[in-house]
């Protein structure tokens, strides 16, 4: 199978089951996102951190720390906060790109 996947958040648009049919590798928090959980979900060996909540944001500068080479993108209608803007590499609205295109443009740049 392909990369693999921290997915933070809920998900009612679905990306996580679109990025698992790319033979993306799913593993999901569900709660904080902190050091612990993103160490339990495998972040050391993560291609990405897909972040849906943000009021989970500040677990991107922590997923960075983690590993500096995680690709994090943030799948939201909400605004992604000024103090993460630098660490983000891509933030997409779900209004704008529809979950399908956006999963397999994400499987392609990780593989």
């Amino acid at each position: 199978m392909g990369e693999s996947a921290i997915v933070a958040g809920p998900d009612p648009d679905g990306l996580s089951d679109a990025l698992a049919d790319k033979g993306v590798r799913i593993t999901r928090i569900n709660g904080v996102v902190s050091a612990t959980t993103l160490e339990a979900a495998g972040i050391n060996d993560a291609a990405m951190v897909v972040l849906t909540d943000m009021d989970e944001a500040s677990g991107i500068p922590v997923a960075k720390e983690l590993n500096p080479e995680v690709r994090v993108v943030v799948y939201s209608e909400r605004s992604l906060p000024d103090f993460v803007t630098a660490q983000t590499d891509l933030a997409v609205d779900p209004a704008l790109l529809d979950v399908g295109v956006v999963a397999e443009e994400l499987a392609a740049e990780s593989s």
